[in-house]
């Protein structure tokens, strides 16, 4: 079974597939305040900017993190 699971701060969000995951600790060393495997949940993107968080997860090497879409749903009226 495939686990995913999505993280947004609103602006973007990151997915992680941890079946891909290599543990490279390149999104902690870089990120440390969005990616601390120490804490729960691991992910928080409401810590940095989407600009910051979208340049880290394109640099995963395995593609365990990458970006999802944002949708937002006007509330019905």
């Amino acid at each position: 079974m495939d686990i995913i699971k999505h993280y947004s701060n609103g602006e973007v969000t990151i997915v992680w597939k941890p079946d891909l995951c290599i543990h490279s600790a390149n999104c902690f060393r870089n990120l440390p305040e969005v990616f601390d495997p120490r804490v729960k949940p691991w992910i928080q993107p409401e810590n940095a900017d989407s600009e910051r968080i979208i340049a880290v997860v394109r640099a995963c090497p395995s593609g365990a993190l990458s970006l999802g879409e944002n949708t937002t749903t006007e509330p019905s009226v």
